[in-house]
Order: structure tokens, then sequence, then C-alpha cells
């Protein structure tokens, strides 16, 4: 059996902290995984940012609320479901991912928590686990699943390199250039070509 492992931000869905960026007019708030490898320096800065602009979980709630899929995000994980099992494995955290859950028909997501106050002020995110996606494709390695795994971001390459086979998709150039044994995508017929030639059984389009 084998599983398809998606990144989801980027890949499946709007980067969340661009969007809420681009609303608020905080330049600073578009730095993502794309940029800064180091999730936890990532985070931080991006916590802090919010305290200076007295920004919580409600307002970025608010924004989320306005987003969708990407063009063609639905219809691929539709079609993907029916050849492989399907998990998402996302650095978001659950409070950001569930209205795209529900509109992507309900995945299973494996990511992450924040941590509010009373007045809704984030204070602090808690992982699911160390490289956590990563270790959820050596569990399903463990369990002798074959795992076929795309994403966008630095923080996505090390379940690339973990899984049976890794693609790139809408990857900006500096993730290419760095990652160049991963084969490198841009639209969703693309990555289902790559899907079915990762595969080890015949499927079709």
């Amino acid at each position: 059996m084998e599983i398809a492992c998606l990144d989801l931000e980027g890949v499946l869905i709007p980067e969340i902290w661009i969007a809420f960026a681009e609303k608020t007019g905080i330049e600073e708030l578009k730095r993502t995984t794309r940029d800064e490898p180091d999730y936890d320096i990532l985070m931080n800065y991006r916590l802090d940012l919010l305290r200076q602009h007295g920004l919580g979980l409600n307002e970025i709630q608010e924004v989320i609320a306005t987003l969708q899929p990407l063009d063609g995000a639905l219809d691929f994980v539709n079609w993907l479901r029916e050849r492989f099992q399907v998990v998402i494995l996302s650095d978001t955290f659950y409070e950001f991912a569930s209205p795209f859950m529900r509109q992507l028909g309900y995945p299973t997501l494996l990511c992450h928590k924040l941590e509010s106050d009373k007045n809704g002020m984030l204070v602090n995110y808690h992982l699911r686990q160390v490289n956590p996606k990563r270790q959820a494709i050596v569990g399903f390695k463990s369990m002798y699943y074959r795992t076929i795994a795309a994403g966008d971001s630095y923080n996505d390459t090390t379940m690339l390199a973990e899984a049976d086979a890794g693609i790139l998709f809408h990857a900006p150039d500096n993730v290419i250039a760095e990652f160049p044994q991963f084969p490198a995508v841009h639209t969703f017929d693309e990555l289902k070509r790559e899907f079915l030639q990762a595969s080890n059984r015949t499927l079709e389009l």
C-alpha cells in the first residue's frame, strides 16, 4: 500500500501568513518557510511581530475565513484519494487549518497547535514532535507503507528525502536550485504524472 503525503500551504491552500500580511500591511509577516529554513526562528519572529502590533488568533482566523483552496486543489485531492491513501503533513496549526480541511473533504491532517491567552493573543506554539514531517514518513515506513511526498519549502525537504519518492511542487527557484535531486513541477496535472511515475503500481490518469 502507498501513502501520498502532501504539504498544505503553498501546495493545496494559499500561504496563510502571506495573506495575513497583505491584509494587515505588515510586510515582515510575508517571510515563510520558503525563506527561513529554521522553523523555530521563523515562528518566534512571527509571534514577536504579532505582539508588537497587538494582533492575535482572532484577527488571523478572520482572514482565513476569506480564503479558499488553490484552484484545482480539491480535484487533485479527490483524484489522489482514488489511487492512494492521503495524509497532509503540515507545519501549520489546527487553529488555522480547520476551515480548509472542510473545503478539502476532511483529509487526515497532522500538524501543530497554538497557545493563546484569554484575550486571544498568541503566546506560544507547540510542535507535534521534532522534525514532524520526516518522522511521520519514518512511522509510515515502519508499518511497511510505501510513501510518495510532495512539498514546496525548506521544511519539506527532509520529508521528501525520507520518502520513497519526493516531489517539489510550486517551489520557489531557491529551493529548486538547492535540491536538484527532487523533480520540480508547477501544475496539478504535472504533479499527477509525477505521482503515477513514482508509484510502484500501474495507475492511470
